[in-house]
């Protein structure tokens, strides 16, 4: 009799289970305590990373294309980054291993996908905090009349935001989320106000604008890529108490951020007119941009953090998923962590202040990866639950609707993918061409 087969079938199934299992299945034992995170918290925690910077640059896009598109533009996609959302949500909790984009693209695509995602996720979530050091560092040096060199005001916001994503769970920077949330409202009515208080003289606005198809998307990127934050969801949901309150989040999350995007565009675009700058504070008057950027600045920090958490804990969970080094106070893991953490911070620091087109290969980033994370992948997850759990090709068939609506947000992924990547390299381009680019670690 061979007795083997039957302990294979155990084994497989075995396997099966532990794959499926909570990427955090915690005991009362737990030393740390990863789900403690309840939709309110992830709520703030989603305004924080993604309205961070997301409305500074939106009246520049008004003054590209003009009121009413933009507008229309920027509700639209509030719209659509929920519908995304609410794919992805469902993804998530059919699949509650799933702790980030590349576990969710093993699932659906295999170890190849697995390695794209979730390179692309460390890859994004390093340039978006490059992003926010930049921002950081515009704020500094506003608030000090450039009295430091750039570069040493980049190193002491990172060594500011790398001390802010130690915490080993979200929980720990939970409240943080409010207090980030409450100074991206503060700082963006403080704009709004000196906007008002002082108004550029002989401003142009306009309804509509003409434009190329160059100009135009290159306007169309700041409200697409302003939605851009869906590559944490997974991240944040997996530390949730009750992830089957996520969409609760989700929803507070498109709201507040449509809703402020609209206001704070159209209220400072119609104060600077098609003179408006980007980030929006610059434009101010230098009293006002100093208020506005004291108050952003700890928005910046918190934003920065949670990106830096973001990279380290995909690699961690990578690397420890499953293990006591997880749920237990080690040396090896608070060693492995830390390093992780400050390796991420150096590398954005790095390419922040050796690069000077940094600030495009963040657009260039943003094309390539996260038009896919908070758009186009969220078609394939539904395409593939519906297949796998609903009952195959005969699922597909008998849901035309949705078969329809998944396929057109693939389609919207690829082509915000291609001509947000065409867009980018075509400001490189120009920017060489009219010697604009600057030299590495420069003041």
């Amino acid at each position: 009799m061979d007795v083997r087969k039957p302990q294979l079938r155990i084994s497989e199934f075995e396997k099966t289970v532990k794959a499926e299992q909570d990427v955090f299945d915690e005991s009362p034992e737990s030393e740390i305590k990863y789900k403690t995170l309840s939709w309110q918290f992830v709520a703030l925690l989603m305004i924080s990373e993604i309205v961070s910077n997301g409305m500074l640059s939106l009246p520049s896009s008004l003054a590209v294309i003009g009121i009413a598109p933009a507008l229309i533009l920027i509700i639209f996609l509030g719209a659509f980054g929920l519908f995304t959302a609410k794919l992805l949500i469902d993804f998530k909790l059919h699949h509650p291993s799933v702790h980030n984009m590349g576990d969710a693209g093993y699932i659906i695509g295999g170890s190849i996908l697995r390695e794209i995602l979730g390179f692309g996720t460390v890859i994004f979530a390093i340039f978006a905090t490059g992003g926010e050091l930049i921002s950081g560092q515009q704020a500094l040096s506003t608030l000090s009349n450039q009295g430091l060199c750039d570069v040493f005001l980049v190193l002491i916001f990172a060594a500011a935001t790398f001390l802010s994503s130690l915490p080993r769970t979200l929980g720990s920077l939970s409240w943080l989320g409010l207090f980030s949330t409450a100074l991206i409202v503060i700082s963006g009515t403080v704009g709004m106000v000196g906007a008002g208080a002082n108004p550029i003289p002989g401003r142009v606005i306009s309804a509509t604008i003409n434009n190329n198809f160059y100009e135009a998307f290159l306007a169309i990127t700041n409200p697409v890529f302003s939605y851009a934050g869906h590559f944490m969801f997974f991240v944040l949901i997996s530390e949730m108490k009750r992830p089957q309150d996520a969409m609760k989040a989700a929803w507070c999350l498109q709201g507040f951020a449509t809703l402020f995007y609209v206001v704070f565009a159209l209220v400072i675009y119609i104060y600077m007119g098609n003179a408006v700058e980007s980030p929006a504070f610059l434009s101010l008057s230098p009293k006002w941009a100093k208020a506005a950027f004291a108050i952003a600045l700890g928005n910046f920090l918190i934003a920065g953090a949670l990106y830096i958490h973001t990279a380290a804990k995909l690699l961690y969970v990578r690397k420890f998923r499953h293990t006591r080094h997880m749920s237990t106070h080690t040396v090896l893991g608070w060693s492995i962590w830390i390093i992780l953490c400050l390796g991420t911070t150096a590398i954005a620091f790095v390419l922040a202040v050796a690069l000077p087109i940094f600030s495009y290969l963040i657009g260039l980033t943003a094309s390539l990866f996260a038009a896919w994370y908070t758009y186009g992948l969220a078609g394939f997850f539904w395409l593939h639950d519906t297949y796998h759990l609903r009952g195959g090709q005969k699922a597909i068939r008998e849901r035309p609707l949705g078969t329809t609506v998944a396929i057109l947000t693939i389609l919207a992924g690829a082509f915000i993918c291609v001509a947000g990547t065409y867009v980018s390299v075509q400001l490189i381009i120009n920017a060489y061409r009219e010697g604009i680019v600057g030299s590495p670690f420069t003041c």
